[in-house]
């Protein structure tokens, strides 16, 4: 095997395996070294491709998609390239394709030989393999079947040109790396290490529709949103109000609606604001559309993190990318915490308008805000009989009323969040 002239494709994450299982191929009938070593390092790697797979949901042959697990997530020239404009020209083209004809001959190797030599038959349980978790919940359904079909079908191209073409389309298509296969991300400080963007595997399935009400806010959200993925101008945004009304799934649901269109999301803390530059360079030349989502946004009048924010937002001299937008949510229209002993300060203080315009400059930061208020009795009761409906729930109406009030007034008043907290109570009760 010629792993060793790889090019592009060099230093792939993942990718001890890879080097193990070459060493096997070049060296499993070799007698100087000891057959039971050999065999031995053959079910290391097994163990590793089983865990690999099985975390990820890979069935069918487990070779094929490790190796197509590796392609899809390597950024390199080439395939960052690809996420942005397809086919690219160039010699380039002439280096990825001596690559892919190294991957490829990995694809199409024959392993009965290495079965036989190192009596390890149970290998070719690998090549046909149904995932135990099928039907769970642990990995991400979405990123499994990608993998598996591009899988299947680098596994059937008959020349290195078809095989090009394939990964091709899949890169311009699907993107590449981590930000290509996942949809929401976190940042991650590593001790004496730069900022890192973290996939988050298990996002929240979340639609607009399943926020009952509020439908003059959601719709400020998407049209602001939809300007944002299609390319056209688009603001920050702000969702504030009280608590539990939706805020923050409506930014989830967001997400999910206009994954495909190529929107991704990243969480950042308050304590994470000094990363927001080093978060953005990472991002803005990637062919996504990124926002970046801080959850119940607000500052203590000791805290001074907000100015980090508003120098991101608009201010510094480097302009935030086209591709970038924050979205927030707060239950504070002004985002810093202000109070009476602020007004004394303010009576003493001869540049009074100064202080203020310092302190509400943030909010102005975000061109769109939009109020998300608590539900009316009506309305909460409205909530309660669509979720209900929704989940399958037949009680009686006057019933199932009375005892969303009795919930409501012991469990933090009229919200959706309550209401949603009253239906699973009963989900977990009634089944």
């Amino acid at each position: 095997m010629r792993t060793n002239e790889l090019m592009l494709y060099k230093n792939m994450e993942y990718g001890d395996i890879l080097q193990d299982m070459t060493f096997l191929m070049e060296n499993y009938d070799n007698e100087y070294y000891n057959e039971d070593d050999l065999r031995s390092l053959l079910f290391e790697c097994v163990n590793e491709l089983l865990e690999l797979s099985v975390s990820y949901g890979f069935e069918g042959n487990l070779w094929h998609t490790y190796l197509t697990f590796l392609l899809a997530s390597d950024e390199n020239a080439y395939s960052t390239s690809c996420e942005i404009v397809g086919e690219v020209e160039g010699s380039i083209n002439q280096i990825v394709l001596h690559d892919f004809e190294v991957m490829k001959e990995l694809f199409d190797y024959d392993f009965r030989p290495m079965e036989e030599v190192l009596c390890a038959g149970s290998f070719s349980v690998l090549q046909n393999f149904q995932n135990v978790n099928a039907g769970s919940k642990m990995f991400n359904k979405r990123i499994r079947d990608r993998i598996c079909m591009l899988s299947q079908s680098l596994g059937e191209a008959e020349s290195v040109r078809e095989f090009k073409d394939c990964l091709t389309r899949f890169y311009q298509e699907f993107g590449v790396g981590k930000l290509g296969l996942h949809k929401a991300f976190r940042v991650e400080h590593p001790e004496g290490e730069g900022a890192q963007i973290v996939p988050i595997t298990n996002i929240a399935h979340v639609h607009l529709d399943d926020l009952v009400g509020y439908e003059i806010a959601k719709k400020k959200l998407i049209d602001n949103t939809e300007a944002f993925v299609e390319g056209r101008k688009a603001n920050n945004c702000l969702l504030y109000g009280d608590a539990g009304t939706g805020k923050s799934s409506s930014i989830k649901a967001i997400l999910n609606m206009y994954y495909g269109q190529g929107l991704r999301m990243i969480e950042v803390y308050k304590h994470q604001f000094r990363d927001l530059n080093d978060v953005i360079a990472q991002i803005k030349n990637r062919n996504y559309k990124f926002i970046i989502y801080m959850d119940d946004l607000s500052f203590e009048e000791f805290e001074i993190e907000y100015k980090y924010l508003k120098a991101v937002i608009e201010g510094g001299l480097e302009k935030k990318p086209d591709n970038v937008l924050i979205y927030a949510t707060s239950n504070r229209r002004h985002l810093i915490r202000e109070t009476f002993k602020d007004k004394a300060d303010r009576d003493e203080e001869l540049h009074t308008n100064d202080t203020v315009q310092e302190k509400l400059s943030l909010v102005a930061r975000f061109g769109v805000t939009i109020y998300f208020g608590s539900p009316d009795k009506k309305e909460f009761q409205h909530i309660v009989t669509t979720l209900a409906k929704a989940n399958g729930i037949d009680m009686p109406e006057e019933t199932l009323l009375l005892e969303a009030n009795k919930w409501e007034l012991n469990h933090g008043g009229l919200s959706g969040r309550t209401a949603q907290q009253f239906i699973d109570y009963l989900l977990g009760t009634r089944l």
